[in-house]
């Protein structure tokens, strides 16, 4: 605690400092306590703190998209789901056109500082602004946009990420915020499902979020005695419908009454090919006969309110984000906040990027074993 209060800067140091905050990407629980935790502590701190609202489309329409935040502005969205300042896909920001719009707009509010709240395509964009930032800047003053002054008082734009994910699909973080929430999601429908089952001795097949990681199928699968689990990382052998079906068969005839399979959205064979729930479905009734069901979750798993663990962990990865634009310097590289244990830490963000970048490259070349070891313990 004593070290966190020597961190903190003099309140009030920072006056007139411009900050803002935006969610971009798929939306997850958490998202809320995290926009809510940089504007207060910005405030805290002396900043002048702003929404960017749609993402990196409101980045670059500018305008209403970029409003000034008070203290009152985030109460009472702690508890909520999603985000409430809106997220949106934007093709414009991958274009220089784009980024020169989005530079442009920040300047004109004297906006340096930017705390993004998304996933590595969110934050990989950020990091290429911030790189763009000084040629951005000098093209604007070719043009007229801005002035001499407004160049050189915003010389430098510094970043800083925090992941919302519901995959847990980010390499450096043991959490993403909104994972906890999903899997809360998740396992509420699976205690539903496991009363139905096992009156009727069905057979359950739930296909679960996770694109490109299988996080959230696994856990599931292992709280909630799961007879098989389909991931991406890990694709079962060749035989797996053999294997699959002994096995549904040795818990039926040992007594057991239900049989329930994850299947994450994402899940393929080894030569790279989909393992679909309809699939699956077909293996159980052509070989077993047995009753069975397909539940797909969809987007319910998004939706809903965020766990404790969720807004505590938006609140302190905000809070961190805050600092760490605070004490960046020239020579500061853009960061991504991460949970390591129990602790927020700084890790350097492309580093991060590059890292899970490269497990959806294992995974393409079928190094199981290396997708696996990357995605850490």
């Amino acid at each position: 605690m004593e070290e966190d209060q020597k961190r903190f800067i003099e309140r009030g140091s920072h006056k007139g400092k411009g900050l803002a905050v935006f969610t971009s990407g798929g939306d997850s629980q958490g998202m809320n306590a995290a926009v809510r935790a940089v504007v207060r502590m910005a405030i805290y701190l002396g900043c002048k703190v702003f929404f960017i609202k749609e993402g990196y489309q409101g980045m670059v329409d500018g305008g209403d998209n970029i409003e000034e935040a008070n203290w009152s502005s985030v109460s009472s969205i702690i508890h909520k789901g999603g985000t409430v300042i809106g997220s949106a896909r934007c093709m414009d920001f991958k274009e220089r056109a784009g980024r020169l719009k989005a530079a442009c707009n920040l300047v004109k509010r004297g906006i340096t500082n930017l705390v993004v709240i998304g996933g590595d395509g969110s934050l990989t964009g950020a990091n290429l602004f911030r790189q763009e930032w000084s040629s951005l800047l000098d093209e604007l003053l070719q043009t007229s946009q801005i002035n001499k002054t407004e160049r050189e008082k915003y010389k430098q734009l510094n970043i800083v990420g925090m992941v919302g994910s519901i995959d847990n699909d980010f390499c450096g973080t043991d959490m993403t915020i909104g994972t906890d929430s999903a899997l809360h999601r998740i396992m509420d429908a699976i205690d539903a499902i496991v009363s139905t089952a096992y009156s009727h001795q069905r057979t359950f097949i739930m296909e679960v979020m996770g694109r490109h990681c299988g996080y959230l199928a696994l856990v599931t699968a292992l709280t909630s005695e799961a007879d098989y689990v389909f991931i991406p990382e890990m694709p079962p052998p060749r035989d797996w419908p053999t294997k699959l079906c002994n096995k549904l068969e040795q818990e039926r005839t040992a007594g057991q009454r239900l049989n329930i399979i994850i299947v994450s959205e994402g899940a393929i064979d080894r030569d790279g090919k989909p393992i679909t729930a309809e699939m699956v479905k077909q293996v159980v009734v052509d070989n077993l006969k047995q009753d069975t069901r397909i539940t797909v979750l969809g987007h319910v798993q998004r939706g809903g309110a965020p766990s404790a663990f969720d807004r505590v962990l938006g609140c302190r990865m905000g809070a961190e984000a805050v600092m760490a634009l605070m004490e960046a310097t020239p020579e500061t590289e853009a960061c991504v906040v991460s949970l390591d244990g129990n602790q927020a830490v700084r890790l350097p963000l492309m580093e991060c990027v590059e890292k899970t970048k490269a497990v959806a490259k294992a995974m393409a070349d079928k190094e199981w074993e290396l997708a696996v070891q990357l995605r850490g313990r």
